[in-house]
């Protein structure tokens, strides 16, 4: 395998997070388009809502995931989605991501082509992070202001709401979708010790970066059905200025607050290794970090 072979990650969430069945014929898509890799598959029906990590090459990933959104427009009616998770759309985001030998430029074109092969189907889409074409649609929160459930509202009577390509109009069963090129998203579900969902929405708040909280980072808080604990969901869009000890270390001081620990987290998705050694050398107390060394430990998705 080349040492310059050009590899691009893509992350698309699709709204459905119940129906297995649904899921992965979405995700047989992407599996069954030559030159990609499938990574990490992650649903539940708590967020209702299914992340699907793949690798591959520009076009290849590119291709993939056309075809897995017209899947997706296919299979989920967005008039019957009910989730956790704030989303507009049955595919609600598509990013692509440089990996290896691949610029950020790259990608934000071949966001801007995926968003062109929308068109025809009648979607709106938006354009986010390094791909936005305002300042203010960087943060995705900022597209995704009322939710699908607002969406008609927001896209057809709002002028600065206005989708960056396919129709101002609302689709009902599609809703809209985000695309753009971005840096790796770190994803971290930490589990609180309570069944009080107000205690995670507290601290989430606190966590949040535009309710004060942390640069870089998007925080909820969320009840789990069926577990004896909580769950303040992070995202994090900048993993080298904000790694992810702290926030983990800050939502252990806020629910200290309300006399409750922090019993667990998850990752969701992979991360790349960088994040998790930053962390590590904070919790290991190293005196010489340098020999923490990321040593081609994720080359293997990339051979296909």
């Amino acid at each position: 395998m080349s040492n310059k072979r050009k590899i691009v990650e893509s992350v698309p969430n699709y709204s459905e997070g119940t129906n297995g069945k649904v899921v992965e014929a979405i995700v047989d898509e992407i599996r069954q388009t030559p030159k990609t890799r499938i990574v990490d598959i992650q649903y539940d029906s708590d967020y209702n809502r299914a992340v699907i990590t793949f690798v591959g090459e520009p076009e290849a990933v590119l291709q993939a995931n056309i075809a897995a959104s017209k899947k997706a427009l296919e299979l989920i009616d967005m008039t019957k989605h009910k989730g956790q998770h704030p989303r507009i759309g049955a595919t609600d985001v598509v990013p692509f991501i440089p990996a290896q030998n691949v610029t950020m430029e790259e990608c934000d074109a071949l966001a801007k082509r995926y968003a062109e092969a929308m068109v025809d189907l009648g979607v709106p889409i938006y354009l986010y992070e390094e791909s936005a074409t305002k300042p203010e649609r960087k943060n995705i929160d900022n597209i995704r202001v009322g939710d699908y459930e607002g969406l008609r509202k927001t896209i057809e009577t709002n002028p600065d709401h206005k989708p960056d390509f396919g129709p101002a109009k609302f689709h009902p069963k599609g809703g809209a979708t985000v695309t753009g090129a971005r840096m790796a998203l770190v994803c971290l579900n930490i589990n609180l010790g309570t069944t009080n969902v107000k205690v995670a929405k507290r601290v989430a708040r606190r966590v949040h970066l535009a309710s004060g909280g942390l640069v870089n980072i998007k925080a909820m808080g969320t009840a789990i059905e069926g577990k004896d604990y909580v769950q303040v969901g992070i995202s994090n869009v900048n993993y080298k200025k904000t790694p992810m000890y702290r926030q983990l270390e800050l939502v252990r001081i806020e629910a200290a607050r309300y006399g409750v620990s922090v019993v667990g987290t998850e990752l969701v998705g992979p991360i790349p290794l960088e994040s998790a050694l930053n962390s590590l050398e904070y919790y290991l107390q190293l005196v010489n970090p340098k020999h923490l060394k990321e040593e081609n430990l994720i080359e293997h998705y990339f051979d296909f």
